[in-house]
């Protein structure tokens, strides 16, 4: 194993043909900032096109959190998450990125809001036992604007889904893996060796074929999953809107004041 590239954001790390990026900022429990947005997103442009890698892992360090989302601080001082110039990855140059090469989340303890969306933008899901998974961006005055409110109900039963997405109440791995969520549960302490060893099954298989299945399962035109194009259109449209709302600048400032937020519904 050899380290390739490491930055503020995340580290990147290659094991065999196997691309490990970790999100790197275990102080604020990896939530996501433009350095996270522009590590991740450029070490996905070097999985993609470097023929000798077959497979990603995505995962956060530390053994707390897998990723807390947006870094609501960023957000309440006016900061940027996204890449500069590469906005078109979105969030954490991950949720709307798509590359040919097999994704799989590691997640390593609690997958929240943007984490759960990081999870829901991977191919395969890897969970500890002690991860949870959940969208609380409503009790933020916040929507999960980064595929979250129309990919969860794409991937698990509707009535589940939307309790998630109304109540922003997590749940717990074996929750997840009831309803299909994610792929397996293990140990914790040791997603990422799993989720490795599940890329490497992955690996020993033709890359090219591997590639144009994924291509071919998600409806791939031209690098864009064209069944999202108009629900990515919308998410935007209803994320601006709610971003001139007195609620949605109320909800990051009583978060990063530590205090209960007070609605108004305007």
């Amino acid at each position: 194993m050899t380290q390739s590239t490491t930055d503020v954001g995340a580290l990147v790390e290659r094991k065999g043909n196997v691309l490990v990026i970790t999100i790197n900022r275990p102080e604020a429990r990896n939530a996501v900032n433009s350095a996270v947005s522009i590590a991740v997103g450029g070490a996905l442009v070097e999985a993609e096109n470097d023929p000798e890698i077959r497979a990603v892992v995505i995962t956060g360090a530390g053994d707390k959190s897998f990723c807390a989302g947006a870094d609501l601080k960023a957000i309440s001082r006016g900061e940027g998450l996204h890449a500069p110039g590469n906005e078109h990855w979105g969030f954490a140059g991950f949720a709307n990125h798509f590359i040919s090469k097999p994704t799989i989340a590691a997640v390593n303890g609690t997958a929240l809001g943007g984490g759960t969306e990081l999870a829901l933008a991977a191919d395969l899901i890897v969970a500890s036992e002690s991860a949870s998974f959940g969208l609380p961006e409503v009790k933020r005055g916040l929507i999960a604007g980064a595929g979250g409110v129309f990919r969860l109900p794409a991937q698990i039963p509707q009535r589940l889904a939307m309790e998630m997405i109304f109540t922003g109440d997590p749940i717990t791995a074996a929750r997840a893996l009831e309803f299909g969520l994610i792929n397996s549960v293990v140990p914790d302490g040791t997603v990422v060796d799993a989720a490795v060893a599940f890329a490497e099954r992955i690996s020993v298989n033709a890359p090219l074929s591997v590639q144009a299945s994924k291509r071919l399962a998600y409806g791939v035109f031209g690098g864009v999953r064209v069944d999202e194009t108009e629900k990515w259109n919308l998410s935007a449209t209803e994320w601006e809107g709610l971003m001139d709302s007195e609620d949605a600048k109320e909800g990051p400032l009583a978060f990063a004041e530590k205090r209960a937020p007070v609605w108004k519904a305007r």
